[in-house]
């Protein structure tokens, strides 16, 4: 039997659907903390892709619009089964976070904020942490192979850290001087891995891929369409499904830099929202599964909430964040079932692999911007603005002894796996917010 046919017939769709119902459910944190799981899920547990694969699906989701962890678990199960494959992994990565984040808005639309539910997410987020900072490690150690690499690591966190610089002008940045110069694609474990069979996937089936994103592409663009024509364009459904759409299309960088344009015109222009509830809705997003970016459903559900029309509010704010949820990830199966078969065409391109290597150690740096990120805002309760920099520094007076002393302790039990260490997150923050 061919080695690729080993290696398929060795994953089924039921295995791949386990796993990925297993990732979706816990996959707090932001991106970062969802990259990490993934990798330690893929790479680390399951085996199922090398360094090197894992590292070039990201190279190519970090460069699309959309949240990026979805795109890679959608990649990854195109990769094992197709666009059924892809369809599951990307569609499950997606379920939790959505069913979560509406049953909370729900909540938080008929009694405001609740108590119980905040303590068991504050935890989970402290095992999140350490969760983020331990993957951080190990993929920098396999990642980052020569000096090349780690000064194109540490050149992409500080240009994000210090100057806030548009993260499509890194990532190109990256690739540009990978194609420049020497010494970012080494001889070393990322490409000698003992897992390296592991490369030997076989190759999905690019028209299938090419059918599905049409089809997705007229899923998208078609209700769209007829919102417009049987509603009109100042219906709210109308608007909240270009606004998400045109979201859909030029969120690079991920949730973190398309969230600040979201909040200033749901709440300035279409006055949707106040600013309190952009940040109850910021720090639902924060502590469920799934994408940071889902947000954007109690966004959409607020909006519809306040401008019901005919159907009872919380109806017609379920369809609302429903529309919102489907116009900003429809989109991101469509990027990956158009471009997934042309960037593993060259994947073995001599040519672009030193560019491709420069933008996994850039990656790096990325991520461990957003897990910096994350962590001040987590650990810290203020923070201030270092002029003229447009960087945010915590506020040492409001440091969170408590969240710390949590992610120390999940920190110690992820040895013994991922599970212990978010049940004990959950439970241990649960119990702080009732006492």
């Amino acid at each position: 039997m061919p080695v690729e046919a080993e290696i398929n017939a060795r994953i089924s769709l039921g295995e791949l659907t386990r796993v990925f119902a297993r990732v979706a459910l816990l996959s707090f944190g932001g991106p970062a903390g969802q990259m990490a799981l993934m990798h330690r899920v893929l790479v680390d547990e399951k085996k199922w892709l090398s360094e090197r694969r894992f590292l070039h699906a990201l190279n190519f989701c970090m460069l699309l619009p959309g949240p990026e962890a979805q795109q890679l678990a959608t990649y990854v199960g195109w990769l094992m089964h197709g666009v059924a494959g892809g369809l599951i992994a990307g569609g499950l990565f997606i379920l939790p976070g959505a069913a979560a984040i509406m049953a909370l808005s729900v909540v938080y639309a008929s009694y405001g904020a609740t108590p119980a539910v905040e303590g068991a997410f504050f935890g989970l987020k402290a095992a999140v942490l350490a969760l983020v900072f331990s993957a951080i490690l190990r993929l920098g150690e396999r990642a980052l192979q020569t000096r090349a690499q780690q000064i194109v690591a540490a050149l992409a966190f500080l240009a994000l850290f210090l100057f806030d610089a548009p993260f499509p002008l890194v990532v190109v940045g990256a690739g540009a001087a990978g194609s420049l110069f020497k010494g970012f694609h080494p001889q070393s474990a990322i490409e000698s891995s003992p897992h390296e069979m592991r490369d030997a996937i076989a190759q999905p089936d690019a028209r299938e891929a090419r059918n599905a994103a049409f089809i997705l592409a007229v899923l998208w663009l078609a209700p769209l369409g007829a919102l417009f024509i049987f509603l009109g364009p100042e219906d709210v459904y109308a608007r909240i499904a270009l606004f998400f759409s045109k979201m859909a299309a030029v969120t690079f960088g991920g949730a973190y830099a398309a969230l600040s344009y979201v909040a200033q015109q749901a709440v300035e222009r279409f006055h949707w929202l106040t600013p309190a509830e952009m940040l109850d809705g910021l720090g639902m997003a924060e502590t469920t599964p799934g994408p940071l970016i889902m947000v954007l459903q109690f966004v959409g559900f607020m909006a519809a909430y306040r401008n019901a029309g005919a159907p009872p509010p919380l109806v017609a704010g379920a369809l609302g964040g429903l529309l919102a949820t489907y116009v900003t990830f429809v989109p991101c199966f469509l990027w990956i079932f158009a471009g997934a078969p042309f960037i593993e065409r060259l994947r073995e391109n001599k040519a672009l692999s030193s560019a491709l290597s420069a933008i996994a150690a850039a990656v790096v740096g990325v991520i461990a911007n957003l897990a910096l990120w994350f962590a001040t805002h987590f650990l810290f309760r203020g923070h201030w603005t270092l002029a003229p920099l447009p960087v945010r520094l915590p506020d040492i007076t409001t440091f969170d002894a408590t969240a710390f002393a949590l992610s120390m302790a999940a920190g110690a039990l992820l040895r013994f796996g991922l599970a212990p260490a978010l049940i004990f997150g959950a439970g241990a923050g649960l119990l702080v917010k009732l006492i």
